[in-house]
């Protein structure tokens, strides 16, 4: 099975968009951040990706099902302080379980997924994730650091003058392995506590999150190795969380 990812492109759509350095802080995070990228490139690439997505996917008609997405994303993004935007709502037909949540205002949900949680409380938990993400701002905070990165593997292939091709892939497995993937799975991990946030403050159950991941790591035929993965391991989530919902008191 899938894990849950964000498969709309961000990065490819970005790559084209004017970009503005700064350091702001994050109060849902408790902490700055390194943002390359200003909010209205993030909506312009939030909107054109919705529209790939919309158009190359095949989306569902199933009126009850596109309901069931509406009324606990609409909840969801109430609990989150974003209910100011006009936000839009899909079911595809895409045969992973899958979720993705962009900037602008889109909620997409695949059918399987749909199938595949035994509650509202547990989509509440993937719609939840998806939505802290866009609250942490992960999307430009990756687009930002992968552009910084890049940066310095430049400079280091510059520096390294013959032997600038073994270098720069040098920097390259450094760049990916030592920052890029670490700053992946802390993303991972911040967004599925705002999550339960959000679940807790839209009248769901927190513990419902830790059933999702316990699922999840049944459904999974094969791990990937958590220090080459952009996502925690089920184990490393379902702890983390478990931690979280009784450290709140909502076990």
């Amino acid at each position: 099975m899938a894990i849950l990812r964000h498969f709309v492109p961000f990065a490819s759509v970005l790559a084209g968009a004017a970009v503005l350095a700064g350091c702001a802080y994050n109060e849902a995070l408790g902490r700055n951040q390194l943002l390359v990228v200003d909010e209205a490139a993030m909506i312009q690439a939030s909107n054109a990706a919705w529209t790939e997505a919309i158009t190359t996917q095949k989306v569902s008609r199933d009126a009850a099902a596109n309901a069931r997405v509406r009324r606990v994303g609409d909840r969801i993004v109430q609990a989150a302080g974003l209910a100011g935007r006009n936000w839009t709502y899909a079911v595809f037909e895409e045969g992973a379980p899958n979720a993705f949540v962009l900037p602008s205002g889109q909620i997409g949900v695949t059918a399987s997924l749909l199938a595949l949680v035994r509650n509202d409380d547990q989509l509440a938990a993937v719609i939840g994730h998806e939505v802290g993400h866009v609250v942490a701002r992960h999307a430009a905070e990756r687009y930002s650091n992968a552009a910084l990165a890049n940066v310095g593997v430049e400079a280091v292939r510059g520096a390294a003058g013959d032997r600038a091709s073994q270098a720069g892939a040098a920097a390259g497995v450094f760049a990916q392995y030592g920052a890029l993937l670490p700053f992946s799975r802390r993303d991972e991990l911040e967004a599925d506590r705002l999550g339960v946030d959000y679940m807790q403050g839209a009248g769901y159950r927190p513990s419902e999150s830790v059933a999702l991941w316990r699922l999840m790591a049944q459904q999974r035929q094969a791990g990937v190795p958590e220090f080459i993965s952009t996502h925690p391991s089920d184990a490393t989530r379902i702890q983390a969380l478990e931690q979280y919902i009784a450290e709140r008191g909502w076990a």
